[in-house]
């Protein structure tokens, strides 16, 4: 019986092609200060939320299956008298991904879901923040296979964030285009 340790094919790509490629281009004293991917957070508001909680949990177990990891319910941090709303209610769900729930998340969405999105012609490419990060919106959750069609009500969006440790917006781009995302205009090698 082997006893070789499960490793994710992404977290594998990233120690084998993406490190050495990234070390190459922006010429790193040692492998530590190569940028990486620390945290993917999927972050979903739900319209409605206010007249109808039922809205919250339905988003809350499709993120779970989406994630592949338990969501859990976003609150109202003040009242706000012209939506109804009061504080700590249920308005959304979100998840944050580490380690290697990350990596197959990020694989299932680069390699089944965007491609699955109607006229894909990449990701936008300036969606950076200045410090690393970069945000992707999804307008329908239905791109993602584990979400059945038939038992979606209502077809909600959801911004998807990939926190690195990388210091510029450059940096963070070649960590993310190396590991296969398909930003607009960029050619795969």
């Amino acid at each position: 019986m082997s006893t070789t340790k499960y490793s994710p094919r992404l977290a594998d790509k990233y120690k084998k092609e993406v490190v050495p490629a990234l070390m190459k281009r922006f010429s790193y004293g040692t492998v530590m200060q190569v940028p990486r991917l620390e945290k993917i957070c999927i972050n979903r508001g739900v319209n409605g939320a206010v007249s109808d909680k039922k809205l919250v949990d339905v988003a809350i177990d499709e993120l779970t299956m989406i994630s592949g990891q338990k969501a859990i319910p976003t609150m109202s941090k003040k009242d706000i008298s012209n939506f109804k709303l009061r504080k700590n209610m249920p308005i959304g769900a979100r998840v944050t991904l580490r380690g290697t729930k990350m990596y197959e998340f990020l694989d299932r969405l680069i390699a089944t879901a965007l491609p699955r999105v109607r006229d894909f012609k990449g990701i936008n490419d300036k969606a950076f923040d200045g410090r690393g990060n970069y945000t992707l919106g999804v307008t329908e959750q239905i791109i993602f296979p584990e979400i059945d069609i038939d038992k979606v009500n209502k077809i909600t969006g959801m911004d998807i964030t990939f926190v690195t440790t990388a210091q510029t917006n450059e940096e963070a781009f070649e960590l993310l285009k190396e590991l296969g995302m398909p930003f607009k205009g960029v050619k795969k090698d």
